[in-house]
């Protein structure tokens, strides 16, 4: 007998979620039972924890938490996954999803393939934020064998290193210690890019709140724009992580960066009431 909330599991290029559609039954997950529920032993495991909630002014609001329990602002390949669910269900091939970041326009491109309009990229040292005004093209920021990122936000903050050698990074020790660098007082997600082209980039990404990840929308389209600044990349590139491959344009006509990538449901089920304890 089923019993316990539906979800889906669904990923894009390998960044996973576990998503709830809590439009008609609102659900309020404590710091506790999300963690658990992202939990790859105990629970049923993903990078994000993602909400449908009902929305006035759009298609539906998405609620975004961390695999920490922690509240995220933006996330570009969920907001693939939910468009890709929402157009299933309606039928319609262009729709608006509200986030803590703001409205999110995605476009059904293909099959299995979806665009999302993820807004101007957010330069000013405040806007991103930082501590305090500095050069957002060069941090006065350094560890181990990286040094002065690039910064910007997509919604939420990000950095991005460039460096000649992605497999011999400590990642797994100065990824941490880099989100939770003073310079950012609301931790950062931490980009490793490697140029291999004006149109190529390859990137490792150290998400805030959930770690080491095959895939970070947010963090390509921070890594696009960082490398166009820099004079490293075109307004278009083909970003390679993990994962797979999402496709990243920053639109010189309005500024507005898009993102178009794969979108997969790996399955789906209910939760037990045990994993959810109040």
């Amino acid at each position: 007998m089923r019993t316990g909330l539906s979800f889906v599991k669904m990923h894009g290029a390998g960044n996973d979620f576990v998503v709830l559609d809590t439009r008609t039954h609102a659900l309020a997950l404590t710091q506790a039972q999300a963690t658990r529920l992202a939990d790859r032993r105990i629970g049923v495991g993903c990078d994000q924890i993602i909400l449908i909630e009902p929305d006035d002014t759009a298609d539906a609001f998405m609620r975004i938490l961390n695999a920490d329990g922690s509240e995220s602002g933006a996330c570009g390949n969920a907001t693939r996954c939910v468009a890709a669910l929402l157009a299933a269900e309606t039928g319609t091939r262009s729709l608006t999803i509200r986030t803590n970041a703001g409205p999110l326009p995605a476009v059904i491109k293909g099959p299995n393939v979806v665009e999302v309009d993820m807004g101007k990229p957010r330069l000013d040292w405040d806007e991103i934020p930082l501590s305090e005004p500095m050069d957002t093209l060069f941090l006065r920021l350094a560890m181990g064998p990286v040094e002065n990122p690039a910064a910007c936000s997509m919604g939420n903050p990000h950095a991005t290193f460039f460096v000649d050698d992605l497999k011999n990074l400590p990642l797994a020790t100065i990824g941490p210690a880099l989100e939770l660098a003073r310079i950012f007082p609301e931790r950062a997600n931490i980009g490793f890019a490697k140029i291999e082209a004006p149109d190529r980039i390859r990137l490792r990404v150290w998400e805030r709140g959930a770690g080491l990840t095959l895939a970070c929308g947010s963090g390509a389209c921070a890594a696009l724009v960082n490398a166009h600044r820099r004079g490293l990349a075109s307004r278009r590139a083909e970003i390679e992580m993990d994962g797979g491959i999402l496709t990243i344009t920053w639109r010189e006509t309005d500024g507005h960066v898009l993102m178009e990538g794969p979108v997969a449901t790996v399955f789906e089920g209910h939760l037990s009431p045990e994993l959810l304890p109040a």
